[in-house]
């Protein structure tokens, strides 16, 4: 009898033989699989292998004699070399620094061939068990590897070159030498590199002669150097020294009684002379960067080895005063600002203000990716509302903002119906600031600043300020921006005039100007005054004090373009920067801070160009001077810039604008008639100026964005750079008596009032510049550049300058 089915023995041969298929295919495809991981693993390795850097620079420790920058009053301001690492050989550190660092890092180093596969078994472990970052798996080696030649950027492509650094060195080196690398090489906060350093930097002492508390100290701020150093935050570095004090004892490297007695121990802090953070009293990072370039450019690698002493021109206590200037007057318009958000919200675990330790985990991670910068200070939001904001900046420091006015400045993030991205909620993290008696929270900068002030009589830099935080980029924009000066360059335009004809006197109209596309060959040109605002007529006095567009486009065409362009390169102005178009009238050229101060120290000096300098002598390691500073002093008739007539009106209509026009505030505030000076507003307020000055010093400020944007449509040179250039010279000035105008120069005669060269009297002068007037006789102020013709199609004149009588002057 047949049977419809199978029998159950050939089936069940039949399920064998397909899950043996199965598997066998399975073991192919993952024969195959790793096989071709494994070729692309080794091309990987092929490739990357050859293009790691070679070791030998590691180990290069030749004693060298570091370049050192200082004030002119000798305070250490910079230095620059390997040997302000304090660079040791291994059997000089003692061996209680070589346990703490041990203990705190990586106490299976000498069991380890580069990557301590327990330890990072024991963090992932460590990590899921509280559900974050609590532990970490980086051997010396790695930091080694790390700190030497990648970058911090957590990528897979780093992470893996890091992978096969750590295997060369580890191929290459014997672990006292690697260790010894580790020693002298790691930051360790306050610009000290290194334990030796470190040592000196927060005990004030030799690495020799420290203790195990100090050791374990110094062992616990690789962590996080910028919070765990015991200047910045003695607590946390305290907390961290009693973890590596434990380690210690349970590693056997203390007895218990050692123990005992280091925990006992108070840490003195105190920072050896001499140090980055015992002898850098000031903030003279831009200066000293730029005296090395300069010096650099003179004996190349040179500098960093034969000890060089550089001593600039600065004043430690007026750099130090421009530098809290530049920087209050960044934090005042952020402060004015629409409030952007905070810098990025987290998702808070609840209840995390009772896990310390969790806690200071994640604001550590913070710290590396939003440091502190200077005292603006990083925290994350526990709670906020309208009326109060808690921020945690560690576990044991808790910050309330209370203050109304600084709740106000971050209003739009606090209310009900606030927009996600600025938004303030628990997880916030934000920048909180100690602003007098109160703290406040404040979004870091954006919006930058330079400054720099310079003695006329020769040029000698007092201060420079390049920017909010030198660390945030290093470029110096007092010497590296090129900008536009708006009315702050009109002085330049003014002075051309006065020796073209022109008074203060002389009558310009003030009514809106206009050239057609026509006119141009190119885009119709229709230029406003600050406000839109206009007049019938001003005399130049007047145009100069009121800023007015108009008046100095007038000024301008009178005068000829091209004759200005010409002019202006006695000030030290690039003339491929000032070209030769009437928006010039307007500061549409580009002038670097630096290069608009040497130019209104022209004004200031009586009429001489004077370089600007910085560094005043360089002594060798033995302290013979080896270069010194020869500068131009005001006077030497080679020097002389231009007419001293010139230069006495100038000054005159520059008090009036410090003293009535847009820059009154000076008076107001510093109560001194020895002031002139001039704001600047670009076009759209990109860029704010304010230059000022007495006979005996100059000060000017920019400010702006790196890449120009609008600061704010209510913005100018006298609300946001003015008071920057007050706040340094209430100290620069203080005690220093005012200097009475000199005697008015010969040729020189004031009539009336006001002021007149001997070829240009009354009745000879140019009276009228654009008000038309049936008995004048326009002159061609034009040059041979194009523009006058242009000009001379305008209807009336189109601001062709006017003379009561037509005298035969040879323009």
């Amino acid at each position: 009898m047949s049977s419809s089915t199978a029998s159950p023995k050939k089936n069940s041969a039949a399920t064998s033989s397909w899950i043996g298929r199965f598997f066998l295919k399975a073991a192919i495809f993952a024969a195959g699989l790793g096989l071709c991981g494994a070729l692309l693993g080794s091309l990987a390795l092929a490739l990357a292998w050859p293009n790691l850097p070679d070791l030998s620079a590691m180990i290069d420790y030749r004693p060298r004699v570091p370049l050192r920058i200082y004030t002119a009053d000798k305070v250490l301001i910079g230095e620059f070399g390997e040997e302000r690492r304090n660079v040791l050989r291994f059997n000089e550190i003692p061996d209680v620094m070589k346990s703490a660092i041990l203990s705190a890092e990586d106490d299976r180093f000498y069991q380890h061939g580069g990557i301590d596969w327990t330890g990072v078994a024991r963090a992932v472990v460590a990590n899921l068990t509280h559900m974050s970052k609590t532990q970490g798996a980086s051997t010396i080696t790695m930091q080694v590897a790390r700190n030497f030649y990648l970058s911090s950027e957590k990528t897979y492509t780093r992470k893996f070159y890091e992978l096969l650094l750590t295997f060369k060195i580890e191929a290459t080196l014997t672990k006292d030498q690697i260790l010894d690398l580790y020693m002298n090489q790691i930051y360790l906060g306050h610009r000290a590199y290194g334990f030796a350093a470190a040592s000196r930097t927060y005990f004030g002492k030799q690495l020799a002669d420290i203790t195990p508390a100090e050791a374990a100290m110094l062992a616990g701020i690789p962590k996080a150097p910028s919070r765990f150093n015991p200047i910045a935050n003695f607590d946390r570095a305290k907390s961290r020294q009693a973890y590596v004090l434990g380690r210690m004892r349970n590693l056997g490297y203390l007895t218990e009684a050692e123990y005992q007695q280091a925990k006992e121990q108070k840490i003195v802090i105190q920072s050896a002379p001499g140090t980055p953070a015992g002898g850098y009293a000031i903030h003279g990072d831009y200066v000293a960067e730029l005296a090395r370039q300069l010096l650099y450019g003179v004996y190349q690698d040179d500098i960093y080895s034969r000890g060089f002493n550089v001593y600039t021109t600065v004043r430690s206590k007026d750099q130090e005063a421009a530098y809290q200037a530049v920087r209050e007057g960044i934090l005042d318009y952020t402060r004015r600002a629409p409030y952007p958000g905070p810098e990025e919200t987290l998702d808070l675990p609840a209840g995390i203000e009772s896990s310390p330790a969790q806690l200071d985990a994640i604001l550590d991670e913070l710290q590396e990716k939003y440091p502190d910068n200077g005292d603006l200070l990083t925290g994350v939001v526990l709670a906020a509302s309208p009326t109060k904001i808690t921020v945690a900046r560690t576990s044991n420091e808790i910050i309330e903002v209370t203050d109304k006015g600084a709740l106000r400045i971050v209003a739009r993030g606090l209310v009900k119906n606030a927009k996600d991205n600025v938004r303030i909620e628990r997880g916030s993290v934000v920048y909180v600031h100690k602003n007098g008696d109160h703290w406040e929270v404040i979004n870091a900068p954006t919006v930058q600043a330079a400054f720099v002030s310079l003695r006329p009589q020769d040029g000698a830099i007092q201060s420079l300020v390049g920017g909010f935080d030198f660390e945030d980029g290093k470029f110096n924009r007092v010497t590296q921006a090129w900008r536009q000066p708006g009315s702050a360059f009109k002085p330049f335009i003014y002075a051309s005039s006065l020796e073209r004809g022109l008074t203060p006197a002389t009558q310009v109209s003030d009514e809106p100007f206009t050239l057609t596309a026509a006119q141009t060959g190119s885009k119709a040109w229709a230029p406003k005054n600050y406000g839109r605002t206009y007049e019938p007529m001003l005399t130049m006095r007047q145009g100069l004090y009121k800023s007015k567009n108009m008046v100095s486009i007038r000024i301008m065409q009178a005068v000829g373009p091209k004759y200005v362009q010409d002019y202006v390169t006695r000030f030290g102005f690039d003339r491929e920067r000032q070209p030769a178009v009437l928006p010039l009238a307007l500061g549409a050229g580009s002038v670097t801070p630096l290069q608009l101060a040497g130019a209104y120290a022209v004004f200031a000096n009586g009429g001489y160009r004077i370089p600007p300098y910085l560094i005043d002598h360089v002594t060798d390691s033995s302290g013979k001077v080896i270069m010194q500073a020869k500068p131009i002093i005001a006077g030497d008739a080679a020097a002389r810039a231009i007419d001293p007539r010139t230069v006495y009106v100038m000054n005159d209509m520059l008090r009036g604008v410090a003293t009535y026009g847009t820059g009154a505030r000076v008076h107001r505030e510093l109560k001194r008639d020895d002031i002139g000076g001039k704001t600047g507003t670009t076009n759209e307020s990109h860029d704010a100026w304010f230059a000022g000055f007495t006979p005996k010093l100059v000060g000017v400020v920019w400010m702006g964005y790196d890449q120009p944007r609008s600061l704010g449509s209510s913005e100018t040179g006298g609300g946001a750079s003015l008071p920057i250039w007050l706040d340094y010279m209430r100290y620069a000035l203080k005690d220093q008596p005012q200097t009475p105008p000199g005697p008015i120069p010969d040729g020189l005669s004031k009539i009336d009032g006001d002021f007149y060269f001997a070829e240009f009297p009354p009745g000879q002068a140019v009276a009228r510049v654009g008000l038309p007037s049936p008995n004048d006789i326009p002159l061609d102020g034009g040059g041979s550049d194009g523009i006058s013709d242009l000009l001379n199609q305008l209807t009336g004149g189109g601001g062709q300058p006017r003379r009561e009588q037509p005298p035969d002057v040879p323009f």
